[in-house]
């Protein structure tokens, strides 16, 4: 039995820049941004950067509260996700058999603003008052454990909790499950929610913006000679995965198809990036999708704006893919979303390819010369005739890497 082909029927999401596909499209064709700065942190002791990017405003819907109970806002984000792209897929669960659909869901963290309260109560009063359902808030696998009972998921469910590949190796996963015959439909994706804790990791590696404090829309500047650091963010993204005949029988509409999936380890450093071990992941995704690397027409980089995360990744990428490639970072739009980014950044390359362009990386006004000669785009964005195959790259501590490769299907 052949590989079975992997559809892409269903896309929902929260993010900085936009709640839906339309308004996160034009806001990338627009380049708006939705980096902010937080003045409430001034109340955290030693914490440096004031920049984040939050997703405000999310139309929550009026959920039960016997099955929200023991969401906090990243479930919440994921449930909000998960709703509107089984919405989008005009796909009903309970229609298909219960073994028919599995789930595979990240993000970096639990709740963290349930964590704190949890600490909080703990260390002022004990367990007095604390509900059973606390924990259940900020455990690693809170969104995976929420969306398998608020959606009744009866097959197979992958906790994906890699850090920043989070969302991008439930989106794999997915696809190896369906591809493999175990599942005909798959609900992927990752999460993560605003909370100072996050911000403070990343500033005390000194990898947070700092410089541009007052300034937000200045940064923060992937690949540029003058970045200062990453700008934390929140949302979620939810794909809707089928395999090719099952969409096909219901006659669903497809963005495009998850054409390869590549992930690697470098096995050497907890934080420092690997350049031969970003290269692996890429080539793996190339070798699974039978693709040359002369046919991908676009990458969207991780590039972060970290000092030395971004001249490793320019160099992995001119290895495999030479210096001709378009290749642009969307965290200038919307900061670093952490858990959600590998989903979010995947589901733009569905939406470039759709509507013909390639967008600039925010900020990057002059290329770093450590980093490699990449065709960076910058400025405006460029309109492309024909963009059939969009890599999208993503790594995370612990020296983790994946590479997803997506098909425009005609």
């Amino acid at each position: 039995m052949s590989a079975r082909r992997v559809f892409i029927t269903g896309i929902g999401l929260a993010s900085p820049i936009g709640h839906d596909l339309a308004s996160v499209t034009a806001a990338l064709r627009e380049s708006r941004h939705g980096i902010v700065t937080m003045p409430e942190w001034a109340q955290v002791p030693g914490l440096r950067t004031r920049l984040a990017a939050v997703a405000r405003d999310v139309p929550f819907g009026d959920y039960p509260r016997k099955k929200i109970r023991s969401m906090g806002r990243v479930a919440l984000l994921s449930t909000y996700a998960t709703e509107k792209a089984l919405e989008d897929a005009g796909l009903d669960l309970t229609a298909l058999p219960p073994q028919a659909t599995g789930l595979a869901y990240g993000s970096t963290h639990g709740s963290s603003s349930a964590q704190e309260e949890f600490c909080r109560a703990l260390f002022s009063r004990g367990l007095q008052g604390i509900p059973s359902t606390a924990y259940l808030k900020f455990m690693s696998n809170t969104c995976v454990v929420n969306l398998a009972q608020y959606f009744q998921i009866h097959g197979r469910v992958i906790s994906t909790c890699s850090a920043c590949t989070s969302g991008s190796h439930a989106i794999g996963y997915g696809y190896e499950a369906i591809r493999a015959g175990y599942h005909d439909v798959m609900l992927c994706g990752g999460a993560e929610e605003m909370h100072f804790s996050h911000a403070a990791i990343f500033d005390m590696l000194f990898a947070t913006s700092t410089h541009h404090n007052d300034h937000p829309e200045r940064s923060p500047r992937p690949f540029d000679a003058d970045r200062d650091g990453l700008v934390v963010g929140e949302g979620a993204t939810t794909l809707v995965l089928e395999s090719e005949e099952h969409a096909r029988r219901r006659g669903a509409r497809v963005y495009g198809e998850v054409a390869g999936f590549g992930t690697s380890c470098d096995g050497q450093h907890v934080t420092m990036p690997s350049v031969e071990g970003m290269a692996t992941s890429m080539r793996n995704a190339l070798e699974d999708a039978r693709i040359d690397a002369a046919q991908v027409g676009y990458v969207n980089a991780h590039a972060t704006a970290t000092d030395a995360g971004d001249v490793a990744e320019s160099q992995a990428t001119l290895q495999v893919l030479g210096t001709g490639v378009p290749i642009s970072s969307t965290k200038g739009h919307t900061g670093h979303t952490l858990g959600a980014c590998g989903a979010l950044e995947s589901v733009f390359c569905l939406a470039l390819a759709r509507e013909g362009f390639v967008p600039p990386t925010r900020n990057l006004d002059k290329p770093d010369p450590r980093c490699a000669p990449l065709a960076y785009v910058t400025g405006e964005p460029r309109e492309v005739k024909r963009l059939d195959i969009t890599m999208n790259n993503n790594f995370a501590f612990g020296g983790i890497n994946t590479s997803l490769l997506f098909r425009k299907v005609v």
